[in-house]
Formats: C-alpha cells, sequence, structure tokens
C-alpha cells in the first residue's frame, strides 16, 4: 500500500472518530434537558441537581474544547511529518535502534504532556476547583506529575525495552513471547498494584478497630469471603470525591475505603458497598475480565506483528526509512477502529457484571442500602443522571444509576 495512500486512512480515521465523539457529545448534553423520572427524585435537591448541570455542562465545554485542540494538532503534525522529522533528527545524535525509539517515545511523551499542561492545570484549579471537589495543592499537582514522569521513565522505558528487543531480535515472532511477557505483568501489577504503586501517591491506614470494621467482618463471614487487610486511602487530599475498591488475588486481596467515602456514608450503606465489591470476587468477574483483557493484547499484538516491519507505514508519517517507532505510531491509529469496537464488547461485559455484582449485593445485603449508597455516590460525584442511550454504549463501562436503581428493586422484589 502506498504512503500517501496510508496517510489518507489514518487522517480519515482520526476525523472519523472526532466527528463521532462530537455527536455523541450533543446527543448527551440535549438529553440532559428531560425531567427526572420518579426513581432519581431525591438524588438531588434542586439547588444541588442545578449545579450539576453547570458542572457537567462546564466538564462538556471543557472537553469539547481540549478534543478540538487535539485532532487539530494531531491533522497538522500529520500532515507537516512532524513524526518522521522528529526521527530524522534523532537519527543524526543515536545510532542504536532500541535507544533511539526509547529516546524518540520520551521525547514525544514529554512534548505531549507540556502542551496539555495549560489544560490539566485549568481542569484542576478552575473547574473541579469551582465545584468544590478539587484538594489538591499546585505543590502535590507537580509532586504527582515527577512521580508520575520517574515511574513511567523506570517502567514504561523497560516494558518497551524488552518489547524492541524481542523485535528486533524474533521479527514477526515477537508477538507471542510479549504476550507472554504482557500476561506476567497484568498478573504482578494486579497482585501488587495496592501495595507497591497505591503508597507511592497516597497514604494507606488500616482500618481502625471499631463498629464499621466489626460489620465489615461479620459480613464477610456471613458471605463466607474472608476479609483481613480493610484499608483507607488518603483520597481527601486531591478530591473530595469518593470511591472504594477491591485488589490483589488470593490472600493478597485488600479492600480499599476512600477517607471521603467512610465521611459520606452510613454503616450500612458502606457495607452495601463492600457487598457490591464481594460480588464482583464471588461472580468470578476480575479473573475473567483478566482473561479477556489477556486475549484482547494477544491478538492486538498479533495484528501488529503482521504490520510492525512495513515500511510504508513509516514514510506514511515522515520518515525516511522503516522506524519502528513510527510504526507504531501508524499503526495505533489504524488499530484504532478495531481497539474501539473490542473496548464496546468489554464495556458491555463490565455493565453486564455491574449489574450482577449489585444483584449480589441486594441478594446478600440489602436493595435499600444499596441504593442509598449509589444515590449519595451520583449526588457529591455530581453524576449525570440521564445520560443518552449512545453515549453510555460507547463510553460507560458501570450502567447509568437509573438502570441500576430499577434492577435492584426488581431483584429485591423477587427474592
Amino acid at each position: 500500500m502506498e504512503a500517501q495512500l496510508i496517510l489518507f486512512i489514518i487522517l480519515t480515521i482520526i476525523t472519523v472518530n472526532f466527528v463521532i465523539e462530537r455527536v455523541l457529545d450533543y446527543l448527551n448534553r440535549q438529553n440532559k434537558k428531560h425531567d427526572l423520572p420518579e426513581e432519581l427524585q431525591g438524588v438531588y435537591d434542586e439547588r444541588r441537581y442545578q449545579r450539576s448541570l453547570e458542572y457537567q455542562q462546564a466538564n462538556d465545554r471543557f472537553s469539547a474544547i481540549t478534543a478540538t485542540f487535539g485532532f487539530a494538532v494531531s491533522v497538522v503534525l500529520l500532515l507537516g511529518g512532524f513524526f518522521g522529522w522528529l526521527d530524522i533528527q534523532l537519527r543524526d545524535w543515536i545510532t542504536q535502534p532500541i535507544i533511539l525509539s526509547l529516546v524518540y517515545f520520551a521525547v514525544l511523551f514529554v512534548a505531549s504532556d507540556i502542551l496539555n499542561l495549560p489544560f490539566q492545570l485549568y481542569h484542576t484549579f478552575m473547574i473541579e476547583e469551582r465545584f468544590g471537589f478539587n484538594k489538591m495543592t499546585p505543590r502535590l499537582f507537580f509532586i504527582d506529575k515527577l512521580k508520575g514522569y520517574a515511574l513511567t521513565a523506570v517502567l514504561g522505558g523497560l516494558v518497551v525495552g524488552v518489547f524492541l528487543y524481542l523485535v528486533m531480535e524474533l521479527g514477526q515472532s515477537f508477538w507471542l513471547y510479549f504476550w507472554g511477557v504482557a500476561t506476567a505483568i497484568m498478573i504482578l501489577l494486579n497482585v501488587f498494584y495496592t501495595s507497591v504503586f497505591v503508597p507511592l501517591f497516597n497514604k494507606l491506614t488500616p482500618l481502625e478497630d471499631g463498629s464499621l470494621k466489626n460489620a465489615i467482618t461479620a459480613y464477610a463471614r456471613k458471605v463466607n469471603f474472608p476479609i483481613t487487610n480493610v484499608y483507607v486511602i488518603d483520597g481527601s487530599k486531591r478530591s473530595s470525591k469518593s470511591n472504594a475498591f477491591f485488589s490483589g488475588m488470593g490472600s493478597k486481596k485488600k479492600v480499599v475505603l476512600y477517607d471521603t467515602l467512610i465521611e459520606q456514608h452510613s454503616e450500612e450503606e458502606l457495607i452495601a458497598i463492600i457487598a457490591h465489591e464481594v460480588g464482583h470476587y464471588k461472580k468470578k468477574h476480575i479473573i475473567s475480565g483478566l482473561f479477556l483483557s489477556i486475549a484482547q493484547i494477544g491478538f492486538t499484538l498479533y495484528i501488529l506483528s503482521l504490520l510492525i516491519f512495513n515500511e510504508a507505514l513509516s514514510l506514511a508519517l515522515g520518515g525516511q526509512q522503516l522506524s519502528i517507532h513510527l510504526n507504531l505510531i501508524a499503526f495505533g491509529i489504524l488499530y484504532s477502529p478495531i481497539s474501539t469496537l473490542t473496548g464496546l464488547m468489554m464495556n458491555v461485559v463490565s455493565r453486564k457484571n455491574e449489574f450482577e455484582a449489585d444483584a449480589y449485593a441486594t441478594q446478600t445485603y440489602g436493595g435499600n442500602p444499596l441504593q442509598k449508597a449509589l444515590k449519595k455516590l451520583s449526588a457529591h460525584n455530581m453524576s449525570n443522571l440521564l445520560p443518552h442511550a449512545w453515549y453510555v454504549f460507547f463510553h460507560y463501562s458501570h450502567p447509568p444509576l437509573l438502570d441500576r436503581l430499577r434492577a435492584i428493586r426488581r431483584k429485591a422484589i423477587a427474592s
């Protein structure tokens, strides 16, 4: 395939994707004008509801501006052959292929982050601040940046370095070996994420003895799910939004509650949230999700192996010779329609899993406290109560609140 035709296809893909996203955003904005159905009455009082609409509108406008800026920059860089130009410039200084690729990606990463920095600052310290969510100081913001850079340099550099070594040593068969490496990394991250990576950014404190811990232990014993590691994370130092999650496998399982979640919810609501998370484990969603992700990575790597040595991809981006790093950028765009389809399927599975976890919590603990907890979470986080169905289909990994409340009510009646 000719380089010019490949460039045309690349530009077409990013343009179509941009247009689709703008249409979805428009449909989502229009949907907010409907009156709230009965099930959602009382989630917000009138003042808070109007405030939530203002928050969503501010985020919609910001998202449209950043997306348009990103689209325009991408088109200019592609038409101007910037990616190939950068490759040519670096080749004057670096001859070792792996180091060349690592430096190339490092330059792009830093340049992209600097370009997006004003948008990040505005969103954090203007939008999130104006609506009462931001608790982060400028100092903490930039400390997080530096830590992120360090993690990317060490872990990202190591993973990309191994990938490049296998590509250059094994040729097209690299994909099978790197699939093994990627699988091992995913399993290790799943097991050690909370123990190793979370403490780099947040403080984890064991939940103090008391009524809440006793209630958690009692529920866990009731459903035969031993919970020994319950932690509180200091999420309030960055945001007033709340969350909870499980991580790890086997004896490494940990329950992590945001301090904001504990402040905002009653004890029975917190147990209902934990019951939902236990439901994911009982229904084997964590393991099945891991296997699906591993399969998806294997499929992507196989397709990549068919294209990674195609010189026309490098030429399409303005390069003068075959460059693995240029081909990776081109592949990332060319593969995006397929990744969109696989992402849609993953979202469908994820939404199904959320319904199942809600049903488990309803059956083993109770529907009323879970409904109260979900309503409070939506209210505190100013969630969109009426997202458009197409927007949900494309973007939501969790069902909208209304759908969850109705499903919980049906399960409670059936039980």
